[in-house]
C-alpha cells in the first residue's frame, strides 16, 4: 500500500491534526494502563521535535450522541499523555468551533492540544461531512495514527481524509506493515492458528487464510464444530451444529488452495465448565455423551508444536481451548510459549490480535516476545478477512483505492 507517511513531511510550524486510539482502562478517573497512550507518544515525539503544532483528537468509551457526559471527558488523559509526551498537553473541551480552533492556532512548535471526545457529536459515528469540515479547521495536516478505528467509516477516520491533506501515522503503518508481511507476503511455510468459540463469526477469516497461507490450526470450539462435520460425538461441548456445509466449504476452499488443516487428534473433557473441574484426555472423536470439550489434548498440542517448528511465518487469532480457566489453557499456553521460542530464535516472524489472543499471550507473559502483537480488535479481524478498511482506503491515492 502506497500511503503516504506524515514521517516524510516537513511538520515544522504546521499544525498537524492526529486521529489516535486514546481509548484507555481509567478508573476513579485516573489511567490503569498507559500502554497505548505510550506506544502513540513514542511515535508523536520526533514530530514534535521537528516543530509539529499537535492537535489530538479521539473517542473514549460509547457516550450517547449529542450528550456530552463527564464521566467519557478525555480531560483525564491529559496527565498520562502529558507525561508520555514529556510536554504538558493544552486540553480544549470542545472537538469544533472557534475556540477549539482558536486553541489550535494560539500553539507554538512542539506544543500540544488534546480535543475533547470526538464521540460527543452524533456527526462522528454518522460520517458527517459537515462535521468532518468542522475537525478540519483544526488542522494543516491530517493524520489517521489509529489503525484500531480504520475499520469505522467515521466523521474523524474516514470523510476528514478527504478534506485535506492526509497521511499515515507511525503507529498504522507499523500495523500495516506487521498485518501484510504475515498475511499479504508471508515468509513460507506459513501457518495461521485460529481459535474461538464459533465457525459462524469467523467464515470470511477462515476462507481468506485458506488461500492465503499454507497450514490453518484451527482450536477452541471452532474445531468442535469441525470435527462435528465430520462425525465426531460432540456430548454437551460447545458447537454449531448448522455450519456443516460452512466447514465442507472451508475444507475444500482449502484443498484446492493447498491449504493444510490441523484439527486436535486428541482433547481434554470435563462434566462441569468450571475451574480445576476433573477432567481427563480422550481421542478428539471420543467425547463421552456428558462430556464437554474444553481444550486440546497432549498429542494435539505436540502436533501443531511440529507444525510451528516448520514454518516461519506465524500468524495467531483465537485461543484453543477455555484458556481463562485452569486447567484447560495449557494448550494456549504451550503454543504460546513455542511461538515465543521460535521469534527468540530468529526462525519464525510471529503476528497476534485479538482481545482474547492478547490476554492469552499476556498472561503466558510471552507477549513481548512476538514480532508484533495487535490489539486493533475488530480492525485486526476485518483485515484477516481481506476487508478494505475505510480509514485506510481514505489515505490511499486516488487510483489504488479505487
Amino acid at each position: 500500500m502506497n500511503i503516504p507517511s506524515i514521517m516524510d513531511i516537513d511538520v515544522a510550524g504546521r499544525r498537524v491534526l492526529v486521529r489516535a486510539d486514546l481509548n484507555v482502562p481509567v478508573d476513579q478517573g485516573a489511567v490503569t494502563d498507559a500502554t497505548r497512550i505510550e506506544r502513540f507518544a513514542a511515535g508523536m515525539k520526533p514530530l514534535l521535535a521537528r516543530g509539529a503544532r499537535l492537535v489530538i483528537i479521539t473517542h473514549f468509551g460509547r457516550p450517547k450522541p449529542d450528550v456530552p457526559d463527564p464521566t467519557f471527558s478525555v480531560a483525564k488523559l491529559c496527565p498520562a499523555l502529558s507525561k508520555a509526551l514529556g510536554v504538558a498537553a493544552t486540553f480544549a473541551d470542545v472537538c469544533t468551533g472557534d475556540a477549539a480552533v482558536g486553541l489550535s492556532r494560539s500553539l507554538k512548535n512542539g506544543e500540544v492540544l488534546l480535543c475533547e471526545n470526538v464521540r460527543f457529536n452524533a456527526g462522528e459515528t454518522a460520517n458527517d461531512a459537515s462535521f468532518a469540515a468542522e475537525l478540519a479547521r483544526l488542522g494543516d495536516l491530517y493524520v489517521n495514527d489509529a489503525f484500531s478505528c480504520a475499520h469505522r467509516a467515521h466523521a474523524s477516520t474516514e470523510a476528514i481524509a478527504h478534506l485535506m491533506p492526509a497521511y499515515g501515522g507511525p503507529l498504522l503503518l507499523e500495523e500495516i506493515a506487521a498485518l501484510s508481511a504475515a498475511l499479504d507476503a508471508p515468509k513460507r511455510p506459513s501457518v495461521a492458528i485460529v481459535g474461538g468459540s464459533k465457525v459462524s463469526t469467523k467464515i470470511a477469516v477462515l476462507k481468506n487464510l485458506v488461500g492465503k497461507l499454507d497450514h490453518v490450526i484451527i482450536g477452541g470450539g471452532m474445531a468442535n464444530t469441525f470435527l462435528f462435520a465430520e462425525g465426531a460425538p460432540m456430548g454437551r461441548s460447545l458447537h454449531e451444529a448448522d455450519q456443516i456445509e460452512t466447514v465442507h466449504e472451508i475444507a475444500a476452499l482449502a484443498r484446492a488452495s493447498g491449504c493444510t488443516l490441523h484439527l486436535p487428534e486428541d482433547v481434554v473433557v470435563a462434566e462441569a465448565f468450571a475451574a480445576h473441574a476433573p477432567s481427563h484426555v480422550v481421542g478428539a472423536r471420543d467425547c463421552p455423551e456428558g462430556g464437554m470439550i474444553l481444550d486440546a489434548g497432549p498429542r494435539a498440542v505436540e502436533a501443531f508444536r511440529k507444525v510451528l517448528a516448520d514454518c516461519r511465518t506465524i500468524l495467531w487469532n483465537g485461543p484453543l481451548g477455555a484458556f481463562e480457566i485452569q486447567p484447560f489453557d495449557e494448550a494456549t499456553m504451550r503454543l504460546a510459549e513455542t511461538a515465543a521460542e521460535l521469534t527468540r530464535q530468529g526462525r519464525a516472524v510471529t503476528v497476534a490480535g485479538g482481545g482474547d489472543t492478547v490476554a492469552a499471550l499476556n498472561a503466558a507473559k510471552v507477549a513481548d516476545d512476538f514480532t508484533y502483537v495487535s490489539t486493533a480488535g475488530g480492525a485486526f479481524l476485518e483485515w484477516l478477512e481481506g476487508r478494505t478498511l475505510p480509514g485506510i482506503a481514505a489515505l490511499l491515492p486516488a487510483a489504488e483505492a479505487a
